[in-house]
């Protein structure tokens, strides 16, 4: 390989990359646009929930109650003066969540033996994830102020005390695990679909042609493409980073030089499968759509929205066959747990070997088109 030889066709790579300014709006703006889209709408985590309450205690237990449920940020509440308006209310879409408080709600000693208090949660079983996040965030500050109220221990009814501790996301928050995967899909989608109508554009060009007759081989020729791409997006990683920390205050929980670097090598990795769908297109529309059919498992399996433990044994082990799968779990693994290089090396040296096999198929592809 000729040094010399690749500066020039890294160069002008880079020439006719910034000639394009759509193209260079497109590599900057749409990752980041991505990040703030999927981090908002995505995220699971309950924030001003619509929430009814239905109070016919009306006591100053039950209105300290939803004052508890009032100071955080993760409800609304909204009164309503009888049950069928607030079912109503529920069934409209109008709230998202309600509570009942029956008139009893103080009552805690029936014919000398305590009685606990009882209050009815109601909410939307259609959206199932936000419904469940919703209801164990309820029980836990209902279940927190309904023991304060109860009084002294010594007046409570006997039992057994469950406590439970989420670790790693103690808050519940859904933006953390919605930023960490969507550096998978923004780093895996749009970098094929960005490399896959390269080689097909300079064929209809006829510049493509103009590199068969250089001296440049079929290395020289894939690093000159992929190289100043993939220093375009490590900057998008560093901006998505500093956008998702500033923006969503969400910043990883790991060293951030760590997650820039296996995040820049992870971009050479998309590339390479960007080159080998280029390679093999005839136009830039069938480049396109093999993209596009592409990122369907690479949404569906690789994590990025949907857990893979929870699919069937054998998706888990197709899901294993992708490299932002294990590029997925690397990412949340430093942003949510802090996790460093050691106990990241079994999945990165899973990417390392899909570096390798697809470079290598890249540079058999290019080479047999030149």
């Amino acid at each position: 390989m000729n040094w010399r030889r690749l500066r020039t066709l890294m160069r002008r790579e880079v020439q006719a990359t910034f000639r394009d300014p759509f193209t260079i709006t497109v590599l900057i703006t749409v990752p980041l646009a991505a990040l703030l889209a999927f981090g908002f709408t995505l995220a699971t985590d309950v924030r001003h929930l619509a929430l009814g309450v239905y109070d016919a205690a009306g006591t100053a237990a039950s209105r300290r109650l939803v004052a508890e449920l009032a100071a955080q940020s993760a409800f609304d509440p909204r009164q309503y003066a009888r049950r069928d308006e607030l079912e109503h209310a529920l069934v409209a879409g109008d709230i998202g969540a309600a509570i009942v408080i029956p008139p009893g709600f103080e009552r805690h000693r029936r014919g000398g033996r305590p009685q606990p208090s009882e209050i009815q949660l109601l909410y939307d079983g259609g959206e199932a994830v936000l419904a469940g996040n919703a209801e164990a965030f309820m029980r836990s500050l209902l279940s927190a102020t309904a023991g304060e109220l109860a009084g002294p221990p010594s007046v409570r009814r006997a039992g057994i005390a469950v406590v439970t501790r989420a670790v790693f996301n103690p808050r519940l928050d859904g933006k953390p695990f919605m930023v960490a995967g969507t550096f998978g899909f923004v780093l895996s989608f749009l970098t094929v679909l960005i490399t896959a109508v390269s080689i097909v554009n300079e064929k209809l060009t006829g510049t493509f042609e103009q590199l068969q007759v250089t001296p440049a081989n079929a290395v020289e020729i894939v690093l000159g493409k992929i190289l100043p791409l993939g220093a375009v997006f490590a900057v998008d990683v560093v901006l998505m980073v500093l956008l998702a920390g500033a923006v969503l205050q969400v910043w990883p929980a790991g060293s951030v030089m760590l997650f820039v670097v296996i995040s820049s090598f992870y971009v050479l990795v998309s590339l390479s499968m960007g080159l080998i769908i280029s390679a093999t297109s005839h136009t830039a529309a069938e480049a396109v759509q093999k993209s596009v059919i592409l990122s369907i498992p690479l949404v569906q399996l690789s994590g990025f929205a949907f857990p893979t433990r929870n699919m069937p044994w054998i998706v888990q082990w197709v899901a294993e066959l992708f490299p932002a799968t294990h590029y997925i779990r690397v990412s949340r693994a430093i942003y949510m747990r802090g996790e460093g290089f050691l106990s990241l090396l079994p999945e990165l040296a899973l990417l390392l070997l899909f570096g390798v096999i697809l470079m290598a198929y890249a540079l058999r592809t290019v080479e047999a088109r030149t």
